[in-house]
């Protein structure tokens, strides 16, 4: 059994929270099997001065679970396609990070059969279709991650170095520039690489 990541992880400026899920293991404990992959690409959501974060005009029956505990998840939908966020910080404070993409590492029989594709560069690329694969959706919402029962994410345990690389936020209508998605450098998987202004290992 993967050990799913502490609290205290989450409990964590988005940014940093962000950055270091890069490299964990994503898992999905559905009725069917289980799915896993390794998460390469997030975005960043802040709890202050970020109108592209859902909770910036306030507390509503959608986003209430950006402001409920750290290590949260918060499903919300768009375009009728599904996308998993990790709730950051203390409650009361909404901030969360979007996982965009991970590369399968399990379950790919799952999530091909979920998404009716053959390739796994497009099983989970891109957070609606990472949401479709892994039979995540509303009712997940506020799911405890820090438990490894329907939803949780891990350490690798063959846990490589991660390069990141940075760019701006996709499919957002406000502060467009602010580069707050994080991305392995050079992966397939990626759904998005866009022009990267900073290398950092």
């Amino acid at each position: 059994m993967y050990r799913p990541l502490p609290r205290e992880f989450y409990n964590r400026d988005p940014i940093k929270v962000a950055r270091e899920l890069l490299g964990k293991l994503l898992l999905r404990q559905a009725p069917d099997g289980l799915t896993a992959g390794i998460i390469v690409e997030v975005e960043a959501y802040l709890a202050r001065n970020d109108p592209a974060n859902h909770a910036f005009r306030g507390l509503t029956r959608r986003n209430a679970s950006m402001f409920g505990p750290p290590g949260h998840a918060y499903v919300y939908a768009i375009h009728s396609r599904w996308c998993l966020n990790a709730v950051t910080e203390p409650v009361g404070v909404p901030s969360a990070v979007l996982i965009r993409a991970v590369e399968p590492r399990q379950g790919l029989s799952l999530m091909r059969s979920r998404r009716g594709i053959d390739d796994p560069r497009l099983l989970a690329r891109g957070p609606g279709r990472l949401c479709e694969a892994f039979a995540i959706d509303r009712s997940l919402d506020g799911c405890d991650l820090t438990v490894a029962e329907r939803l949780w994410i891990a350490d690798e345990p063959t846990e490589l170095p991660v390069r990141i690389e940075t760019a701006t936020r996709v499919g957002v209508t406000s502060a467009q520039q602010r580069r707050l998605r994080f991305f392995v450098a050079d992966n397939p998987f990626v759904s998005k690489p866009g022009r990267p202004r900073r290398r950092t290992i």
